[in-house]
Order: structure tokens, then C-alpha cells, then sequence
């Protein structure tokens, strides 16, 4: 289409996403399309946007997601090192039905209100896919913001042992009826590479597999290492292996390029992984009530406050940063240069959200958009899920098929591929093991009256 009709506005944001674009090639309508849509966004929360930190494009908009399908009436499992009540999944009501500590007994669901060493990456992980954004206005919500969350711990920041990620697939299909689960967001590794023929842990993903849940998994970030082997669960046959893509923070696929995914083959001469995500740039939040978040809100104050101001209020904190404390006597001009390159080096988007890196938020970007694919598409198999992401997926065309699989989801093709596979499986086609809920026991009961403070 002609690309000079769009407007000044459009086209300005086109450029910015696209270098090297001239107005002559045209703009395809999809394309435009999608511009138009992150122009209207943006338009929409523009205060908060790039104010005190840095302009992250919500990854739900850089994808093009549906905004029809939020994962309603899906359940999300996340196995991690632990959890956080994060106000984007509990607030304005808690979509977390089950909180599982299998590291420590006895515990209680208010262990999820406090914050501690081990629980940012759960936190993180879980608010990347299921997260509402209530923190910034709606605008870094996850692709499912309305599905309903159950978190399993399974060890600690310091160590996941191998055999505790069983430990926790095991878990989840015990459960799978009670809470309607129907995927499993594993962000974390096994210790050791294993034929999935021999070894317990991928022998439970493949049985989680047959019990209706999507298993999806993080590739790991071993690119650059000579091995980049691909570890356990990701290396089961079954499993919906995730990699990473950097997309450079664009709206367009022009210009993409690769994260330092782990990739395959397998010991089992499997290609891993199937599909790619972004890897980088991925808005996450700040674990609240912790020095991370009182540094990230100060140098918010900061990075807004008149250039006279910040000598007086650098000095007047003391302990959250001592390299810009050291120039506070600097000239405004040269202090403010600092407070800028403090915020670059914290990823700070605001004092709520930074931008992370790594496979482990590549996989539940995935994993929300399976929760969209199942919404539109509940009778849908694990199989069938994970052959729509494939079948939908674009090669990025100057990397190996090594290292991204099938290439980059693209969310809205695979929604609308479940739709289509939906009808055509009408009235007839029954649902998969473990979605339809059953009557709890007396054994499921107590374990309810356990979890209650």
C-alpha cells in the first residue's frame, strides 16, 4: 500500500522500528496494520511511557496479540525457585488458585507475601505471562492476563536440583483435575544432559504430556558455550521447547536476530528448540519491598526531577547507590549524565518495571500465548497446541535452523489457526485428559485446610 497516505505520526514510529525502510518500498497492510495498533496504544498510556526510564515496548505489542483472547477459563502451572503475590496477579482479585512449596513443609500460602532471595524469578517468570500490568496502567500485561495461576516451588535461588523439577511435573498431574491445568511453564534446567528414554525427569514431562498439559520449556541461554547443550525437561520429544529472539525492542520483522539460546541437537539427535520468543527486552517487575525496588524508585525520582534539584537529592539519600553518590559535586549537567547511565545500567523502565534477558521469559511469553490458542480453542490436545505455534512460526532467514527451530511465534496467526482447527473439530472431538474437574476427596481437602493461615 501506498506508505505516504499513513501520516506523519504512523510513518515516524515505522522508521524508528524499521532502519533502512524508505517511503518508497510501501508498507504491507499487516504491517500498517500493526503500526497503527502500538500507535493507538502508545497514544493511550503515553504518560507512563519512557518516563524515568527506558522506552520498552510491551511485548504483548511487539507480537501483534490478540487483545480478544487473555486466557480466560485457563490454568497456567509455573514451576520456578519461588513466588511473589505480585499486585499484577492478585490485584484487583488473586487469579492465583494453589501455591506449592515442595522444598520445605510445613508452609503457608502467605509465604507469598514476602519477598526473599528466592523470589524474583518466579515472580518474574509468572508476571511475564499472566501478569494484568496493574502496576503500569495495563500497559506491560503479560499475553493472558486473565488466567488463572498455580505456582510450585521447587528450589531456591541458590540451586533446582534435578530430580525436584520431577518432583514438581509429578506434582502438577497429580493436580491437573482439581485446578484444571492445562499447561506448565518450566523456566528452569535439569543438572545433567539424559536420553529422555532413561532418565525420570523427561519421563514425566512426556507423562504430563499424555495427561493433557502443555509442557513448555526454556531452551536455556548456553548459545555461546562450545556444548550449548539443551538440559532436561527441554529435551524431551514432547515438550514445546522455547528459544530466544531479540528483536532489537521493533515492532517489525525486519531486523530480527538471535538470543544465545541453548540449542540442539539433543543426545537423542532431537532439534531443540521448536520455536523462538523474545528472549530480551522483556519488561518484567521489580520485586517489591527489597533494596532493588527502593534504588529503582529513587532513580526514577531522579531521572524526572529539574537538572538544580539533583545535586540536593543525591546527597539527601544515602546507601542505595554509592557510585552516583561519589558525584553528587558534579555540575547538574554532568550529574544528570550519570543518573541516565544509572538508569541504563539497571534496565529501569520505571520504578515498577525493568527489562530482563533469557530463555526463562521467552518460554512463558509462549506459554501465554498457548493460554490464548486454548481459550479460543479449548478442546484442543498438547499435541495439537504445540503443532499450531510450529506450523505458524516465521524462519527469520539468516539464522540456522539449528538455533531457532520453526522460527518466531506469531500470535495472532496461531490464535487464528485455533479457530479454524476448533470448528473444524466441531461438537465431536473430546476434550483431553485431566481439563474436566472432579470432586475433591477428603485427602484433596485436607491438603486445602493446610494451605489456609
Amino acid at each position: 500500500m501506498d506508505a505516504a497516505a499513513l501520516g506523519h505520526p504512523l510513518l515516524d514510529l515505522v522508521r524508528i522500528n524499521t532502519p533502512g525502510w524508505r517511503l518508497e518500498e510501501g508498507l504491507c497492510r499487516d504491517c500498517a496494520l500493526r503500526f497503527q495498533k502500538a500507535l493507538e496504544h502508545l497514544a493511550h498510556h503515553y504518560p507512563r511511557f519512557a518516563i524515568g526510564g527506558q522506552g520498552i515496548l510491551p511485548t504483548a505489542l511487539r507480537l501483534g496479540a490478540s487483545e480478544d483472547f487473555l486466557g480466560r477459563g485457563v490454568t497456567v502451572a509455573f514451576l520456578d525457585s519461588g513466588f511473589y503475590a505480585h499486585p499484577d496477579l492478585v490485584e484487583p482479585r488473586s487469579r492465583i488458585l494453589r501455591y506449592e512449596d515442595l522444598t520445605r513443609r510445613p508452609f503457608r500460602r502467605s509465604d507469598l507475601a514476602r519477598a526473599d532471595d528466592s523470589s524474583w524469578h518466579g515472580m518474574m517468570t509468572s508476571v511475564v505471562a499472566c501478569g494484568n500490568g496493574r502496576l503500569s496502567g495495563g500497559l506491560y500485561r503479560g499475553l493472558a492476563p486473565q488466567a488463572r495461576l498455580v505456582l510450585v516451588k521447587v528450589g531456591t535461588a541458590r540451586r533446582i536440583v534435578h530430580d525436584d523439577i520431577r518432583r514438581g511435573l509429578d506434582w502438577v498431574v497429580r493436580h491437573r483435575r482439581r485446578y484444571g491445568i492445562r499447561i506448565v511453564n518450566v523456566s528452569c534446567g535439569g543438572d545433567y544432559e539424559a536420553s529422555y528414554l532413561e532418565d525420570a525427569l523427561s519421563r514425566s514431562a512426556e507423562r504430563a504430556s499424555l495427561e493433557g498439559i502443555l509442557v513448555v520449556a526454556a531452551a536455556g541461554n548456553a548459545g555461546r558455550s562450545t556444548g550449548h547443550a539443551v538440559l532436561p525437561p527441554a529435551s524431551a520429544p514432547s515438550v514445546l521447547t522455547v528459544g530466544g529472539l531479540d528483536d532489537q525492542n521493533r515492532l517489525a520483522f525486519a531486523g530480527y536476530d538471535m538470543y544465545h539460546s541453548s540449542h540442539g541437537p539433543t543426545v537423542d539427535g532431537l532439534q531443540k528448540p521448536e520455536v523462538i520468543a523474545p528472549g530480551i527486552w522483556v519488561a518484567a517487575p521489580i520485586l517489591p519491598d527489597t533494596p532493588a525496588a527502593a534504588h529503582a524508585d529513587w532513580l526514577s525520582r531522579l531521572a524526572v526531577a529539574r537538572d538544580d534539584e539533583l545535586p540536593a537529592m543525591v546527597q539527601a539519600r544515602t546507601g542505595l547507590d554509592p557510585q552516583l553518590e561519589a558525584a553528587a559535586g558534579l555540575e547538574p549537567a554532568a550529574l544528570r549524565r550519570v543518573v541516565d547511565a544509572r538508569l541504563r545500567e539497571a534496565n529501569l523502565i520505571s520504578p515498577s518495571y525493568k527489562h530482563v534477558d533469557g530463555t526463562s521469559f521467552a518460554a512463558p511469553i509462549v506459554s501465554s500465548l498457548a493460554a490464548q490458542i486454548l481459550e479460543a480453542a479449548p478442546r484442543l490436545a498438547p499435541r495439537q497446541v504445540k503443532r499450531i505455534l510450529i506450523d505458524t512460526a516465521r524462519r527469520i532467514p539468516h539464522v540456522d535452523a539449528s538455533r531457532q527451530g520453526w522460527g518466531v511465534v506469531d500470535a495472532p496467526a496461531a490464535v487464528a489457526r485455533g479457530l479454524e482447527l476448533d470448528a473444524a473439530l466441531g461438537g465431536n472431538a473430546g476434550r483431553p485428559r485431566g481439563v474436566k474437574a472432579r470432586r475433591r476427596s477428603p485427602r484433596g481437602k485436607r491438603d486445602e485446610a493446610r494451605e489456609k493461615e
